[in-house]
Formats: structure tokens, sequence, C-alpha cells
């Protein structure tokens, strides 16, 4: 799988998660400062929101001071289900019920263990088409049209 990772800041916790991407057989696409460019969240949550729904890349992840910005910045990108994930328990719901395709991470609350523990269940868990969650993405995606032009 392809997956593009950003982040606003180059750190060693994104510096430990794209070694474990690596690590996991991923081929990684980098963006932002994690390229050596001075970019502001905004912008880097769009460039890897807008790889994800091209196809340029099959997922993502995301990284801000807090996870929240780069969380709302790629939200605003039609077809994009950016989670914000604090544990490994939410990475796995994020992806079982809500088919999320970005996950995001705050550099400032985010061990280096708790990111290994949330890719393991990230990587680990898919969605699994039901009739209720299919219902609920439907309605987040009729929400997603009714305010597109």
């Amino acid at each position: 799988m392809k997956i593009a990772i950003g982040s606003d800041e180059h750190t060693h916790l994104t510096d430990v998660v794209v070694a474990e991407v690596q690590k996991r057989g991923h081929d990684v696409a980098l963006y932002g400062p994690l390229t050596g460019q001075k970019e502001y969240w905004p912008q880097v949550a769009r460039q890897v929101a807008e790889a994800v729904v091209s196809g340029q890349a099959d997922e993502g992840i995301l990284f801000c001071w807090t996870g929240t910005g780069v969380s709302l910045a790629a939200n605003k990108v039609p077809g994009i289900r950016a989670a914000l994930c604090d544990d490994a328990e939410t990475a796995r719901c994020a992806r079982l019920w809500n088919n999320a395709n970005i996950l995001c991470l705050s550099i400032r609350r985010t061990s280096e263990v708790e990111a290994l523990e949330i890719l393991e269940r990230w990587f680990g868990t898919a969605y699994q088409p039901n009739e209720v969650d299919n219902s609920c993405m439907m309605q987040v995606e009729a929400i997603e049209a009714a305010y597109s032009t």
C-alpha cells in the first residue's frame, strides 16, 4: 500500500512513524517539513488528503501539534474521512465503523509507544460493511454532497 505522510513539523515521533510504516512494507510519500519544505498544517493536510482522494496514495497519516488542525483541514476534501486518534482503540473503531482513510496524530500528546500501538490497530483493522455503518457512511456522504458546489 502507498501511504502519504505529512506534518507541519519534523520530529522524532514523525521519524518513528515513517520508519514503522516502511518496516510494515508500505511505500511512503512524504509531505511538508518531512521533505524539508516549510509549510503550515492546512497546506500539508490538503496535499495528503488530495493524494488519497486522487488515488496517488491509498491512505494517509497526518501530524500537527494537537492533531486537530490537520484533521479539520483534511476533512474539507470531499471523500476524506480523517480521524484524530489518541489511542489504539479509537484507531480500531475509526477503521471498523467509519472507514477512516487518514489517521491524524498529535505530536504533543502521542508517545512513541502509543504511536506504535495506534499503527498496529490502524493497519490491523478494516471496515466491515454492515447495514448500520453503511447507512451512516451514506448519510455522511449526503451531508458532504449537500455542501459541495
